[in-house]
């Protein structure tokens, strides 16, 4: 579980977390098309936080700088489990 002291302590924009979901409800689901998504979540400048998403047969390097931001908090708790005040430095 992602937590703020854990924010704090790794280093600027560090990609600290991949993998990929389906894109479908109970998944990432932002097209349902079924597809895989590939997903890198990365620490701010500030100990705030984002993650990426794109279609998987994109590289982590490529979605970190062009993938779609993911923006709804039940995703973002899906695929990075974190308590409260780490979520409340998610960047939106």
């Amino acid at each position: 579980m992602l937590t703020l002291k854990m924010l704090k302590d790794m280093p600027e924009h560090t990609l600290f977390a991949t993998g990929i979901a389906k894109d479908q409800p109970g998944g990432l689901n932002m097209n349902r098309t079924g597809k895989d998504l590939r997903w890198v979540a990365v620490r701010g400048e500030i100990h705030d936080w984002t993650i990426y998403c794109h279609w998987a047969e994109h590289d982590i390097h490529w979605i970190r700088r062009s993938g779609d931001k993911v923006i709804d908090k039940e995703h973002i708790q899906r695929l990075v489990p974190c308590d409260d005040d780490a979520i409340s430095m998610y960047r939106l």
